[in-house]
């Protein structure tokens, strides 16, 4: 039973967790088992090479971690850097300064760019830091892909392009964890070292399993790199690996069928499919936010994101009471503005197993809660435009053509 309860479904519409589809709840509906059977390493190969497709990348190594997000940042940056060792990394809302914090706190050189929130990685800085860098003193480049306290996100392809343009042997570390099986993400094209994601994420599971993925170029920098790392270390795995046993440590079975069932309903889907679907749902609540006449946290159309939108309420709303009367009336639940943006935007997650009907759903909701705080939205104004856009654009369902 709920904590506390509230009739129907809670309509769980922040940037993640997020909802979990029913296949993948009754996969992980099972007792436990015994991982060193012959049965978990089975499974454990399969997610293993499945798992390289979400990544888009045939050379890199996947690493499933029982971690959050927060744990598969420090895997990255434990297992290929050395205290001391200069890095680049872009400030542009809360996650990358807690990733950046992160980095200070295990002793390394935090070269920071800073944007405003609202805005994406200031690429123009980083050139000049890449061209007088000579001496190749920068060991990584760290980025978030999309920032979900501000609805940004960055072009990885960018920041490669500059890489090669300035011959520069940096590695490219990417916080993917509210990008990756909902944004295109390519890392054997864009050149990325290592990738990251967490469970509850657009994969639609719980909290739990930190993704994390690394180049050869990145396997060969751990062997040099003298951060202390014991939970975390690659090295422990791929020992494992060789064993055909793949577990240095007791995992979660619940999740590794879970996870198992995830992948399935995302190949069935298609994941490039996946992704158009993830741009309509952002289209959609773009325009939404369009026709309520507010506007979004995101400056420029460039830096759009298709997993998140950070909408900025008038001056006479604070942003945490939309998110309180959300759920206390509506039975909805939105993402708070953090830090820098508290009580001055509201963030609607629109990622994982989600459909456009669902979505539609959450923005009656949020017209509803405007009118109550006192903002002059006219009610079916912006399901009226995203719904006009929907209309024109869901393709039909393939398995049931």
């Amino acid at each position: 039973m709920d904590y506390v309860y509230g009739p129907g479904r809670n309509h769980l519409f922040v940037p993640g967790p997020v909802n979990i589809p029913e296949p993948v709840i009754r996969a992980m509906n099972r007792n436990n088992e015994d991982y060193r059977s012959p049965a978990v390493p089975a499974l454990t190969k399969t997610l293993l090479e499945d798992v390289k497709k979400i990544f888009k990348t045939t050379s890199g190594t996947p690493f499933l971690i029982p971690t959050t997000g927060t744990g598969a940042w420090e895997s990255a940056l434990t297992n290929t850097l050395s205290p001391g060792d200069r890095i680049v990394s872009f400030l542009i809302g809360q996650f990358s300064l807690l990733w950046i914090d992160q980095q200070q706190r295990l002793k390394f050189d935090v070269d920071v760019i800073e944007s405003e929130w609202g805005q994406g990685a200031n690429l123009d800085i980083l050139a000049m830091k890449l061209a007088a860098d000579r001496a190749h003193t920068i060991k990584a480049i760290c980025i978030v892909h999309n920032e979900t306290a501000t609805g940004v996100t960055n072009n990885l392809s960018a920041v490669r392009n500059l890489l090669d343009e300035y011959r520069h042997p940096a590695l490219l570390l990417v916080d993917g964890v509210s990008s990756i099986c909902a944004l295109d993400f390519r890392m054997d094209e864009w050149g990325v070292d290592v990738a990251l994601t967490g469970s509850q994420k657009a994969l639609s599971l719980p909290t739990g399993m930190g993704i994390i993925c690394a180049s050869p170029k990145a396997l060969e920098a751990s062997k040099m790199a003298k951060s202390v790392r014991v939970f975390f270390d690659w090295n422990d795995y791929l020992k494992f690996y060789k064993l055909g046993t793949y577990w240095p440590y007791t995992p979660s079975i619940q999740l590794l069928y879970g996870l198992r069932a995830a992948l399935d309903l995302i190949f069935e889907e298609g994941l490039d499919n996946v992704i158009a679907r993830h741009g309509r749902l952002g289209k959609a609540t773009r325009l939404a936010v369009e026709a309520w006449g507010l506007k979004n946290c995101t400056q420029k159309e460039e830096w759009f994101s298709d997993t998140v939108t950070a909408v900025v309420v008038p001056p006479y709303i604070d942003s945490a009471e939309v998110v309180r009367r959300a759920w206390k009336r509506y039975n909805l639940s939105l993402g708070l503005g953090l830090n820098k943006v508290a009580g001055k935007v509201f963030r609607i997650g629109h990622l994982g197993n989600l459909n456009e009907l669902q979505l539609l759903g959450c923005l009656s909701g949020v017209e509803m809660i405007l009118k109550d705080l006192g903002c002059p939205v006219k009610l079916g104004s912006g399901v009226a435009a995203a719904a006009a856009y929907l209309q024109n654009t869901i393709p039909m369902i393939p398995s049931r053509i």
